[in-house]
């Protein structure tokens, strides 16, 4: 009798520690759920230096236009600058900008790198040789899987020859600047002369007028930036950037498309 107790005892024991585990094993389901990687908040903004008169630059330029594609949806931001210092070397790129070639200048002070192309900056924090896919593509997922240090979002609408903005931001205003791209998001050309001479060359997110506005106290407020001859909203966007003025870093981005 005393042994037929016993093993009712051991069998209910059994049956409890078989219960337990599946509750605990589906508790583990269910917290790994609360936390999916799609509700990571980071960016990627990659920001190419280029230029139709440089040889090594539309290997760069070619891997734009994949990321543009296969990270479709995603918050990966590409702006393409074409810098002006290689107009001097038998052809001009008519997409050049002074501008341009200073802000590459500033990211080179600011970074202690030396200044070339094709150069791609990401998140105004790392520098890389502008066709080095692998190493890229590593860092941008490495920026997805962060967390985003501010918020971002802005509406624009196009009011004869002028854009008209109303942008929304919180966290870090103090020390940060707005930045608004008017982006082209594709081109060719035909180029006769440098480097490149005889080659027709596929350009994506080309950055066609930068504009920086300081942040107000309030993280919101509304900004007019003058249209570029050939402004056609169809077949272009605007991404806004919040940035340090000291760092560089890239806090937040977004995206209209007109």
């Amino acid at each position: 009798m005393d042994a037929f107790k016993n093993l009712s005892i051991i069998i209910c024991i059994i049956a409890f520690l078989t219960f337990a585990a599946f509750v605990a094993n589906d508790l583990i389901k269910t917290n790994k759920k609360t936390v999916p990687k799609s509700e990571k908040k980071g960016f990627a903004v990659l920001e190419l230096f280029t230029s139709e008169g440089c040889s090594s630059c539309p290997a760069a330029d070619e891997l734009m236009a994949k990321i543009q594609q296969e990270e479709r949806g995603k918050p990966v931001y590409l702006l393409v600058y074409h810098v002006d210092y290689w107009d001097r070397q038998g052809w001009k790129d008519r997409f050049s900008n002074a501008d341009y070639s200073r802000r590459q200048m500033e990211y080179g002070h600011i970074l202690n790198a030396q200044i070339y192309t094709p150069q791609l900056i990401l998140n105004g924090g790392a520098e890389f040789v502008g066709s080095d896919e692998e190493a890229i593509r590593e860092a941008i997922a490495g920026e997805l899987e962060s967390n985003q240090m501010a918020s971002l979002t802005f509406e624009a609408h196009q009011d004869k020859d002028q854009l008209k903005v109303h942008y929304q931001t919180s966290t870090i205003i103090k020390g940060n600047n707005l930045l608004l791209a008017l982006v082209q998001k594709s081109a060719q050309t035909n180029v006769v002369g440098g480097e490149n001479a005889g080659r027709s060359l596929s350009h994506v997110q080309i950055v066609r007028k930068l504009q920086t506005e300081s942040l107000n106290e309030s993280g919101n407020g509304d900004v007019t930036v003058d249209l570029p001859k050939g402004f056609d909203s169809r077949s272009w966007e605007v991404l806004g950037l919040i940035q340090d003025k000291g760092t560089g870093a890239i806090k937040a981005a977004a995206k209209v498309i007109l």
